[in-house]
């Protein structure tokens, strides 16, 4: 199985399944000489980790991180970082029924038509839990842009239907860990948590859109044609298995828009040349502006859902009904939150490397 290596010259392997004996990272590309301990990779940990609302499964896990190697006496080394986090509240009797019944939504089948097996224990390496590495390497990620005024945060803004009043970055950085749901706009937040609550009664999910906005990234990052910055943000996202759409800036709004009203107006500010507008999201031809990156992706719902659904057994190859028992989210988007800055934050990272913009002696 390939396809588990992400990056050019920041690159993030993870592995490891939802139910084995651990899940882990290796990080390869970090420069030497950046001051780094585990309470670094613990903060972002945390925030990803399972079981702290209703709004999340109840999965008990303090997914405590383990550095084996690319640290000394506080410092990288410029060797590969390899992190794992050890599983200690995995129940996989709760997944003995799913042995031949694919679950909907899930990639259950797929994963044993191409591999010929799968780990049928809470999906393997295609559960959510994968994202576990994802956010560890994007916890250095962040903590590397962050000596060069990079800011990366994402917030959820729509769930459910429910919309979120347009906030201020300020306003999204002060509120967006305030509530289970990660939205800035507090009364909206009210509002999502009720729906959440619904859903759990009606033995449903729900999905939203998860928001991120990256401020400091210098002009000049991307590569094109084929690895322009933007390119490369809609991979790295589209990669989280929940994700099933991405727009950047305008988005698709831009497709109800005219040229007059699209394009961002060069100006004059301080003696700089910018744009008072930003409806190309913060990259134009896959480059960066030095404005504010804005993307959005849309979360679908969680698929394991305790409503009786319709799939098939693929022993027998007779129709029949599953109801997923288990543990599993409510809905998916405020545990994304981490994951979708941290995959920023990765190829941010990748591409400031790229382009020269960071090296040991600047670090």
């Amino acid at each position: 199985m390939s396809g588990n290596t992400f990056g050019t010259v920041f690159k993030v392997t993870t592995w490891g399944e939802s139910h084995g004996n651990a899940l882990g990272v290796v990080v390869d590309g970090t420069p030497a000489g950046l001051l780094l301990d585990a309470s670094v990779i613990q903060k972002e940990l945390d925030r990803r980790r399972p079981g702290q609302s209703s709004a999340s499964t109840s999965r008990n896990e303090a997914d405590t991180v383990e550095i084996l190697s690319g640290v000394f006496e506080g410092k990288t080394t410029g060797m590969p970082i390899s992190m794992m986090v050890r599983n200690k509240d995995a129940n996989s009797n709760a997944y003995d029924y799913l042995r031949t019944i694919p679950r909907p939504g899930h990639a259950d089948m797929l994963y044993r038509e191409k591999y010929g097996t799968r780990d049928h224990r809470g999906g393997g390496r295609s559960s959510g839990r994968e994202t576990l590495g994802r956010v560890a390497a994007g916890a250095i990620a962040k903590h590397l842009l962050s000596c060069y005024g990079i800011t990366v945060v994402a917030h959820v803004i729509e769930l459910d239907g429910i919309i979120a009043s347009e906030m201020s970055f300020s306003e999204v950085m002060d509120n967006v860990e305030k509530t289970p749901v990660r939205c800035a706009d507090l009364k909206a937040a009210q509002r999502m948590m009720q729906a959440i609550e619904d859903a759990c009664k009606e033995g449903d999910s729900l999905g939203g859109i998860v928001e991120v906005i990256a401020t400091g990234v210098p002009r000049g990052l991307g590569e094109p044609v084929f690895d322009k910055l933007d390119a490369d943000i809609a991979k790295a996202l589209m990669s989280i298995g929940a994700v099933k759409g991405l727009e950047i800036g305008a988005g698709f709004a831009s497709a109800r828009m005219k040229g007059s009203q699209m394009n961002d107006p060069f100006i004059v500010k301080d003696g700089q040349i910018t744009c008072p507008t930003n409806n190309a999201g913060g990259i134009i031809g896959g480059i960066s502006t030095g404005l504010p990156i804005i993307c959005r992706v849309a979360v679908k719902p969680t698929p394991s859902i305790s409503k009786k659904q319709r799939t098939v057994n693929m022993e027998t190859g007779q129709e029949c009904e599953v109801q997923v028992h288990g543990r599993h989210d409510p809905t998916i988007p405020p545990r994304l939150v981490p994951v979708a800055e941290a995959m920023v934050a990765i190829v941010l990272a990748d591409h400031m490397l790229r382009s020269g913009f960071i090296s040991p002696s600047s670090i």
